[in-house]
């Protein structure tokens, strides 16, 4: 769903139109009043925010965006017929993801806000926290949760556990972990992979049972928690 503040009607028409033509879920919106209504009820997915606009001015409306824990991470889009420099640096400043110069082509709009959106979705991929039972793991944040309770990795033993609850129920062999973990130039003897398993089930105590065994092949992340 994408939210448009214009206060121009005929732009803002011709932008909804072309959103929806292309597929998206879009509302707009003359006032701010009304705006502000509508985010009460459904949060839109990225905001298109005039600057020039009566009642109070896009910038005054994306500070209030950024302040409020609900929406602060929401994607921004300025929209204004503004195209110097200073108004520019001004929006980005105050937290927009990005900045469109009025008169501007609809589907040149289009490809930034599909931009900005895949930019947003890929850093709440990064984000994502693997989970497993009582075990969590934070990829980017590198923190680690095991029944409540942080553990501390080496960053083998880290890498170990992502790789292994990023690919649920895979099975790797300790070939494929020396290679992945430690890297093909690695000289050292499968047996490390073993004893880094060791290591890392006695530092997730219960939850180290989420790292199984496959006799006569190697380790996989736990198939019968999914």
């Amino acid at each position: 769903m994408i939210y448009l503040v214009e206060d121009d009607d005929s732009i803002r028409e011709l932008v909804i139109y072309t959103l929806r033509s292309t597929g998206m879920e879009a509302k707009g919106f003359g006032l701010p009043s009304a705006f502000w209504e509508a985010m009460q009820k459904e949060l839109p997915d990225l905001v298109l925010l005039d600057i020039m606009l009566p009642e109070e001015d896009g910038l005054a409306i994306l500070k209030k965006i950024r302040t409020a824990n609900q929406t602060k991470e929401l994607p921004v889009i300025m929209l204004t017929a503004k195209g110097t420099e200073y108004d520019q640096v001004i929006g980005l400043d105050c937290g927009a993801d990005d900045y469109v110069a009025k008169p501007f082509g609809m589907m040149a709009l289009v490809a930034r806000i599909k931009a900005v959106l895949r930019r947003t979705e890929k850093q709440e991929a990064e984000e994502q926290v693997l989970t497993l039972g009582d075990l969590q793991v934070n990829p980017v944040r590198h923190v680690v949760h095991a029944a409540g309770e942080t553990v501390n990795l080496t960053l083998k033993e880290f890498e170990l556990v992502c790789l292994l609850m990023d690919n649920p129920g895979v099975v790797f062999t300790r070939d494929q972990l020396l290679n992945q973990i430690w890297g093909y130039s690695f000289d050292g003897e499968s047996r490390t992979v073993d004893v880094h398993v060791r290591h890392l089930r006695q530092k997730l105590g219960e939850c180290g049972k989420y790292i199984e065994t496959v006799r006569g092949v190697g380790y996989r992340a736990g198939a019968e928690e999914l």
